[in-house]
């Protein structure tokens, strides 16, 4: 294939799609608006399932330099009630079902196996526009311009490709993610390294919640989710972190202290993550010479599946561009009629998933789920 394919978003899906295109001599671009590499942490704990997420990482080639990367015990999982009771206690099993990464880690790995130069970075679009004959344009701030004749947006949710293909915007779900940081925690809040465990630790209750993993040594990622407008959170001062928190921490009042300190304790800023999706079975008609991936094609409430389904989009973008090499309309159709099945699918399970917890069943939904008690999937 001599198509030279043009990819926006350096992110794991974008990657993979570089990577394995790479692996089939196909050569790529992405462009990315970040400065460099390091320019910003890349989000904590990725679980990598056997069905997407590892076959992407087979076909990229890295399967053993992905196994490298897995932190041992992480698969824990834990459901505490309100007030630290346990509610369900599963230990990691050792068998590696859902190995656990830093995202990080992952997205380093990826980088390291392109060619230099591949990623062009401090490229942020500011427009694309459509020239004819499936040919595209995209323009980046600091002036410079390039023309495509494949065009593909992994660029996230509020995608500058997407417009091309769909007048889809992400609407906002109604629930909000808070997110904190604990480091050294069994020195510095044992009480609260004791509850989250080994792995991941939920607690939740209907509309609300406090979920926290245990990263790379000491370090506790928390998640706080509220269902509240929009209007409730920009009348929060997160300029002022220990506001913020404060204010966030009285949403949960009467809840365990080892389970708020995650919130009043947090050593980072607490940070805003409101939760949007595109809608249920997004999909868009053929449009010569462009295509999206990950969320910038299928954003959908958080529910495990987003890294891996961002990275096994590109992975099978890049094995169809391979196999209809002087067909890059048949590699595109293929792919997104593929993608288009997974993705529903994939959607409504997450959106049962976060019924499960924040519902009015909470948290007891979630623990039959993990249980496997009759009526659940």
């Amino acid at each position: 294939m001599s198509t030279h394919v043009t990819i926006v978003g350096a992110g794991l899906g974008g990657l993979t799609l570089a990577r394995v295109l790479h692996v089939h001599g196909i050569p790529a671009t992405v462009y990315e608006a970040e400065p460099s590499a390091a320019a910003r942490a890349q989000g904590g704990m990725l679980d990598i399932h056997e069905h997407n997420g590892r076959r992407a990482l087979d076909a990229a080639g890295l399967t053993e330099e992905f196994r490298a990367l897995v932190l041992p015990g992480r698969q824990a999982t834990r459901a505490l009630a309100p007030d630290g009771t346990v509610l369900h206690d599963e230990p990691d099993d050792g068998t590696g079902g859902r190995p656990e990464v830093l995202r990080g880690e992952l997205r380093r790995i990826l980088l390291d196996s392109l060619p230099p130069g591949t990623v062009r970075w401090g490229h942020k679009v500011t427009g694309v526009r459509a020239l004819g004959d499936g040919r595209h344009e995209v323009a980046f701030a600091e002036g410079s311009s390039v023309t495509t004749t494949l065009l593909v947006g992994a660029d996230g949710a509020w995608s500058r490709v997407r417009p091309l293909l769909s007048d889809a915007v992400p609407e906002y779900t109604g629930t909000s993610f808070v997110e904190t940081y604990l480091y050294d925690a069994e020195n510095r809040h044992p009480a609260t390294a004791k509850a989250v465990g080994g792995g991941a630790m939920f607690a939740l209750a209907p509309g609300k919640g406090i979920q926290a993993h245990r990263e790379d040594g000491g370090t506790l990622h928390t998640y706080v989710a509220l269902r509240r407008p929009l209007d409730w959170f920009a009348a929060v001062d997160f300029t002022d972190p220990a506001t913020a928190a404060a204010r966030i921490a009285a949403e949960f009042g009467g809840w365990a202290p080892e389970l708020t300190a995650l919130i009043t304790d947090g050593e980072t800023p607490p940070v805003l993550r409101p939760l949007h999706t595109l809608p249920a079975g997004h999909r868009w008609d053929r449009v010569p010479g462009v295509t999206l991936l990950g969320d910038a094609a299928h954003l959908m409430i958080p529910n495990g599946e987003g890294a891996n389904l961002a990275m096994y989009d590109g992975a099978e973008l890049g094995r169809a561009l391979a196999a209809h090499p002087d067909d890059t309309g048949a590699a595109l159709t293929a792919y997104e009629q593929a993608m288009f099945s997974r993705s529903a699918a994939e959607a409504a399970e997450a959106g049962l998933l976060h019924d499960l917890m924040f519902g009015d069943d909470s948290p007891h939904g979630l623990i039959a789920m993990f249980t496997g008690a009759a009526g659940t999937s």
